[in-house]
């Protein structure tokens, strides 16, 4: 045997040799690291019954759940007979520059959430900042992310060229646009109809990029062209886009915010069961509050922002201005926490006056302060009706979203823990296996996330443990940012983000890819 040879056998042994010895050091680790969840009733988020057991951890996967024996490596958590359920996946977010500043990630943790979906309303962060963002600067959900169809406006259009409708060549670039982010890994495909970056888009240009997402076995979700006084249209489109598309479509945070259209919720479900019917796949997600956050500027569906009839059919019709708070305002901070019926006091005008004025004052900052980042104005109005509200959520093709952020509205914080306190133990209006159902599995499948959202050998391990008799939200819009109660723990991908209301410090988020 030459030299040569003998070099190359030499190496080879070597090689194999060590690579034995890190593979058993490796599952000597993960079995030391291996994590025993016991004593707790899970309920595995597809909907079956619950069943009293354990679940065994190891890495960022379950491998074992049923009758579990702990073992010398298993670190052990006594659930004491609490949920042990899938981590909740939060269908409609906008938390993620919150949870970028903010590692502790109370905002999302201390609701259950361990999954954050984004690109919501037609607004998204391009797709490789965004992957490099959570591979350099980790957060403590993981996150997937639509396209947002304003984004691509503004791409192509610029940002103060949206007030029209898109060329067919400026379409054509936002598809390359689109297909480029589809193939990095998005969801699909995210509009936000009813804002003026996509308000005067026409349905062509929309059902184009919606075919082109349909073609990449992809979904579409949107936060209609109104919520209000043209929601009859609104509805239409989406549903002509599901069925043209033959896509899943979903209809973001579905409300009815036309005071008088309040408590025909009913009504709204019988039309998107009969499109069911005939084959479209439509499906919806909602949020447990009757009042939402957005601008002041679509409490005007025309756009006619002087208007002063406009502005009064907004303070009788689309909101409660003794009961909506200013939540940001940077042209004058004194507001914010007050209601717009408050201010108008102050100002000795009128609640129609006093609209027209906040949003001209607002318009006018933006002028001056074209570098001033983050909202420059918003409220938490009132315009919805619980009876509606409850049916939405009861409804069987809806799931639970947050819309929310840190801060300003107390969905933020709350959403999660408000529909399993409020609306599952204590108004019963559907049980809790239906509800972990709505909040897990069915929502892992209605937007194509595959590993996560149901309790199953092989799946990641993002998991919540809860106190079903005192799980209830605290925030408020005084207090927005206060902590839930009744989580216990929260795991992400196999590690402890949360316990007994604290942050652990652990960041193992990872990007999911559709």
């Amino acid at each position: 045997m030459n030299n040569i040879f003998k070099g190359v056998v030499i190496t080879v042994l070597s090689f194999v040799l060590f690579t034995v010895h890190a593979q058993k050091n490796t599952l000597a680790q993960n079995a030391i690291n291996s994590t025993l969840i016991t004593n707790v009733l899970i309920v595995d988020g597809t909907g079956a019954a619950p069943l009293n057991g354990s679940i065994r951890i190891l890495g960022d996967a379950i491998i074992a759940i049923g009758k579990v024996a702990p073992t010398k490596n298993d670190n052990v958590v006594n659930g004491k007979g609490m949920v042990l359920a899938p981590g909740f996946i939060d269908a409609h977010s906008h938390h993620f520059a919150d949870l970028q500043k903010n590692k502790a990630g109370l905002s999302t943790s201390n609701q259950g959430i361990t999954t954050v979906v984004i690109g919501q309303d037609g607004s998204s962060y391009p797709m490789e900042s965004l992957i490099q963002d959570m591979q350099e600067k980790p957060v403590v959900p993981n996150v997937a992310s639509f396209v947002g169809h304003s984004s691509l406006r503004e791409e192509v259009m610029g940002e103060k060229n949206l007030l029209r409708n898109a060329t067919q060549e400026e379409i054509d670039k936002m598809k390359l646009i689109l297909k480029s982010a589809l193939d990095k890994g998005a969801l699909g495909l995210s509009t936000g109809l009813e804002y003026e970056q996509a308000f005067y888009s026409n349905r062509d240009e929309v059902l184009q990029l919606a075919k082109l997402a349909a073609a990449e076995n992809t979904r579409y979700i949107s936060h209609i062209r109104s919520e209000d006084v043209t929601m009859a249209d609104a509805l239409d489109e989406i549903i002509q886009i599901g069925k043209i598309t033959k896509m899943p479509v979903q209809i973001s945070h579905i409300k009815l915010a036309k005071k008088s259209d309040w408590n025909t919720a009913s009504a709204i479900l019988a039309q998107l069961d009969k499109a069911r019917a005939e084959g479209v796949q439509i499906t919806a997600d909602v949020y447990p509050y009757t009042f939402w956050n957005s601008t002041l500027r679509v409490l005007f569906p025309a756009r006619d922002y002087t208007n002063l009839a406009s502005a009064q059919l907004a303070v009788t019709q689309l909101f409660d201005p003794s009961e909506s708070y200013i939540v940001q305002y940077a042209p004058n901070p004194s507001y914010v926490g007050k209601t717009l019926s408050t201010i108008a006091k102050e100002r000795k005008e009128s609640d129609a006056e006093a609209l027209i004025s906040l949003v001209a004052i607002a318009a006018d900052f933006k002028e001056k302060n074209p570098n001033y980042k983050g909202s420059i104005e918003a409220i938490a109005a009132k315009s919805m009706s619980e009876m509606d509200v409850a049916k939405f959520i009861a409804w069987p093709y809806a799931v639970i979203c947050s819309d929310g952020n840190a801060g300003g509205h107390p969905r933020g914080y709350g959403s999660f823990t408000r529909v399993l306190g409020k609306y599952v133990r204590n108004e019963k209006i559907m049980d809790l296996t239906t509800a972990i159902h709505k909040m897990t599995g069915q929502t892992a499948a209605y937007l194509g996330i595959k590993e996560r959202g149901i309790i199953a050998v092989g799946k990641k391990a993002d998991l919540v443990l809860f106190n079903p008799t005192t799980i209830i939200d605290k925030a408020s819009i005084q207090n927005s940012k206060a902590l839930s109660e009744g989580i216990e723990m929260v795991w992400v991908n196999g590690q402890l983000v949360y316990k007994d209301q604290k942050s652990t410090g652990k960041t193992p988020g990872v990007f999911i890819k559709r």
